[in-house]
């Protein structure tokens, strides 16, 4: 039961948006830049995102050496850099539309531990440097070994070391709170605990279906399009789309007095990657010791792939450095039969930005630009 006052005010929109993330957020931001007088309305279902947008590890990254390295045997060169740039340019609007500060960003650079399975790739680095060239201007990947001994990682499993000359790390909390906060600034009404149920459209307008969970009772409202920016989280929506969910698991240890390193680092072609935060050690990964189980959007522990990750914490990166497990979290990412994400019409008044790759951080400032400028065309 809802009143006369509800339907007349609360009911009808320009843009609704659903999933309140890095695209949902940066996508209300644009309207608004493009429409400044039009409502635009984000409906999340959870008090703060879903997925992974305030659970990942907070890596300014636009990929690790042997991971592009990887890629380039499966998909098209084109393809490869294709997706950097997009990485690469979703990373500095990001910066440019919060400032560094407001971000808790740092250029305390990336780095790559190098095992026995990907020693072989060293000598690839020439190739990889040669082919970004055109976008990072100078080299992007470079060997620093001399780091390992100073990093205070095993020798025995990190042979080589390769720095990232573009990475960067920022704080996960900071950059959310800062996207909310300009998206409420902004004139973006922002609805938490409200579960999209489904959506109809008709020649006029799209209908949208919300969950009430006090009134127990479902709100219909009114708006001029729909953009769906739920990455792993989509096929509730949409069940033919091209969308996988990959959970991943995270842990962070309490402060360690001394910790050697600063940065971002990965290792096992990115299955894996760590970083220092307020002198803590946060690592996530493994997902693939058990892709299947972790194509998943339930968001919960793999006591497997948590143990898997205390024990190479453990010996490999802090050998010998007594530590203590503070918090454990899992975050879903979105997968597909590529790594670009897809940002498309779905129809004349229905839009998509998702499937992130796991790369949300890079790409969403610019998905949700792209689709911005498609609904602009439409409109």
């Amino acid at each position: 039961m809802f009143s006369y006052w509800e339907q007349q005010s609360f009911a009808h929109y320009n843009h609704i948006i659903v999933g309140a993330g890095i695209v949902g957020l940066s996508l209300a931001i644009e309207l608004r830049e493009r429409f400044p007088h039009s409502r635009v309305l984000i409906l999340e279902r959870g008090l703060l995102p879903v997925g992974a947008s305030t659970r990942n590890a907070g890596f300014a990254c636009m990929g690790s050496a042997t991971e592009l390295l990887d890629d380039l045997t499966t998909t098209s060169t084109d393809e490869v850099i294709g997706l950097f740039a997009a990485r690469k340019k979703g990373l500095e609007k990001l910066r440019n539309r919060l400032g560094d500060d407001r971000i808790g960003y740092k250029a305390d650079g990336g780095f790559e531990l190098i095992g026995d399975r990907e020693y072989h790739l060293l000598n690839r680095l020439d190739e990889l440097n040669e082919l970004l060239k055109p976008l990072t201007g100078a080299p992007a990947f470079k060997p620093a070994n001399d780091r390992i001994a100073d990093f205070g990682f095993a020798g025995t499993y990190a042979r080589a070391l390769i720095e990232n000359t573009c990475e960067g790390g920022l704080h996960t909390g900071k950059m959310m709170r800062a996207l909310t906060d300009m998206a409420i600034q902004y004139g973006v009404e922002i609805k938490t605990g409200a579960e999209v149920m489904g959506f109809e459209e008709a020649p006029a307008a799209v209908s949208v279906t919300v969950k009430d969970p006090f009134r127990k009772a479902e709100w219909l409202l009114q708006c001029d399009t729909i953009s769906l920016c739920t990455n792993a989280f989509t096929r509730s929506l949409l069940p033919a789309a091209d969308v996988v969910p990959g959970r991943g698991q995270v842990l962070i240890t309490a402060p360690i007095p001394g910790l050697k390193f600063r940065g971002i680092f990965h290792f096992d072609k990115g299955y894996y990657y760590f970083r220092e935060i307020d002198g803590r050690v946060l690592f996530g990964g493994g997902r693939n010791l058990d892709f299947e189980t972790e194509r998943t959007t339930d968001i919960a522990l793999n006591s497997m792939i948590q143990a898997d990750l205390e024990e190479k914490l453990r010996t490999i990166i802090l050998p010998g450095t007594e530590f203590r497990i503070d918090q454990r979290w899992a975050g879903i990412m979105a997968f597909g039969t590529t790594k670009n994400p897809i940002v498309k019409a779905i129809s004349h008044r229905v839009y998509g930005a998702f499937r992130m790759g796991g790369m949300g951080v890079a790409l969403g400032s610019d998905a949700a630009y792209r689709i911005a400028c498609i609904i602009q065309e439409n409109q």
